[in-house]
């Protein structure tokens, strides 16, 4: 059988093969110190990455174990992977420290001969994963940013594989099914803060806040209590139409365990990748963030905490419709009350102002939207506090 006209079908694997023949290289070496013949790859049916890395580089330091876990798992399926490692090292010590994490195949360290691929599949930056890709299809681009995100999921590391992936979160996001947001095949529950499983299940028909947060985060703390009253007076007020489950963003399992202990409501166990898909699929960027899902399972809105921190239990069920209702009932109450009073607890003029949150100068209790401040000192007082001089 003739050789395949590898420079004809894929240019990057034609590509890297010359390179290791103008340096004299015709094998790649094992973990074992084993060499590996080039001629031994089956390239047809085998997807090959190289691995651009480094031991002194930390975002390197952090990707490698997932890859390695990605690696193992997909071999296990039986997919045909191969990655090679090229060091981006400054020395041998640093090439053998860093290699030994990892169970593929490596190019002999050489310095120059590393500099000439580096050069060639244009990396800027590592840790980078090239695909040389066999069959013609467009490769994704960001392939690190697809692992992190999709995980085995994005083999065979296609554009075409990204879209597919694209679609079914759409599907997920949109399709109005709680219990394939929250649950998968291995898992039916969530945990409550005692340890305890509640059946996802249970969770249909009701309205679900998914609350991304952790509790090394300040401004989660801040926003927990505040979702906590809210919580607390919808339950008082209204039984259980409505749930909270945590997406942590904790560090490690104690944290998560702190971090739910001081929670009434529900949250998806912290070992479970559902956290980092649902953290995608909603494009989460920063924490704290409430994603509220409507009892036909559909998105009301990304936005919850702005919900929550201007409203309160009042917004519920956090429709569109439910925050016009407010703002326009707020609107008739500050038509109702005078633009400015002078009240005789206070020196100055007291004027008509709105505020997300204050604290009452005279009663000591936290009051929301109207109050009558003074431009010349802090001072805010509630509307039904008011005694106005005769």
């Amino acid at each position: 059988m003739s050789k395949p006209d590898y420079q004809a079908t894929n240019l990057p694997l034609w590509d890297f093969l010359t390179i290791l023949a103008s340096e004299g290289v015709d094998f790649l070496l094992s973990g074992a110190e084993d060499k590996v013949p080039l001629s031994s790859f089956d390239y047809e049916k085998t997807t090959i990455c190289l691995f651009f890395s480094a031991n002194w580089c930390r975002p390197c330091q952090s990707f490698t174990p997932k890859l390695v876990q990605l690696y193992n798992m997909l071999r296990t399926m039986g997919k045909e992977l191969e990655i090679v490692f090229i060091s981006l090292d400054h020395d041998e010590d640093g090439f053998n420290a860093h290699f030994e994490t990892m169970p593929w195949l490596t190019v002999p360290f050489d310095v120059n001969l590393h500099k000439k691929l580096r050069e060639r599949f244009h990396v800027v930056r590592i840790p980078s994963l090239v695909p040389l890709n066999l069959d013609g299809q467009s490769v994704e681009e960001d392939l690190i940013g697809l692992i992190e995100d999709f995980g085995e999921d994005a083999f065979p590391f296609t554009k075409k594989r990204r879209e597919e992936l694209k679609a079914i979160d759409d599907s997920m996001r949109q399709g109005g099914k709680i219990d394939q947001l929250l649950a998968h095949p291995g898992r039916d529950y969530v945990v409550a803060s005692d340890g305890g499983k509640v059946l996802v299940s249970q969770l249909i028909g009701k309205t679900v806040g998914l609350y991304f947060g952790a509790h090394w985060c300040p401004p989660c703390r801040a926003f927990t209590a505040q979702l906590v009253e809210a919580y607390n007076q919808l339950l008082s007020s209204r039984g259980d139409c409505f749930e909270v489950v945590l997406v942590s963003s904790d560090r490690d399992q104690k944290e998560f365990d702190v971090n739910i202990s001081n929670m009434p409501w529900l949250a998806l166990p912290f070992e479970d990748r559902t956290r980092q898909d649902l953290c995608r699929i909603f494009n989460i960027k920063a924490i704290p963030a409430l994603v509220l899902i409507g009892p036909d399972g559909k998105p009301i809105s990304t936005n919850g905490k702005k919900i929550i921190t201007l409203y309160g239990a009042k917004a519920f069920p956090f429709t569109q419709s439910s925050i016009e209702e407010i703002e326009e009932s707020l609107r008739k109450e500050g038509d109702s009350l005078p633009r400015q009073i002078q009240d005789i607890k206070h020196q100055h003029v007291l004027k008509l102002d709105m505020a997300k949150a204050y604290v009452c100068n005279y009663c000591e209790r936290q009051g929301k939207f109207w109050a009558f401040s003074c431009d010349a000192c802090d001072y805010d007082l509630h509307p039904t506090c008011v005694e106005e001089a005769s």
